[in-house]
């Protein structure tokens, strides 16, 4: 698999030409810039998708403790669980 990634990533002369065309369109001035708030953008990125996966880990625990639906709970129950919490 990993003798396959050179095919479909830009490599030697491919990334020379990427960057001249960097440099033609943004200038060589605005170059660290643009790449300052792209590395950003991607640090938003994966940080959201970090919370994101976390979240969904939280949720898929089969060891944590399960919620009680309230509303199937009779007007009885309820006053059961509202004293026991007091």
């Amino acid at each position: 698999m990993s003798s396959l990634l050179p095919l479909f990533g830009p490599v030697g002369p491919e990334m020379l030409i990427i960057l001249l065309v960097l440099v033609l369109l943004f200038g060589a001035n605005k170059i660290p810039k643009l790449a300052r708030s792209t590395g950003e953008a991607m640090g938003e990125f994966k940080k959201g998708r970090e919370d994101i996966e976390k979240e969904l880990n939280e949720a898929a625990d089969p060891e944590a403790e399960p919620v009680e639906d309230v509303s199937e709970l009779d007007d009885e129950e309820l006053e059961t669980e509202r004293e026991s919490t007091n």
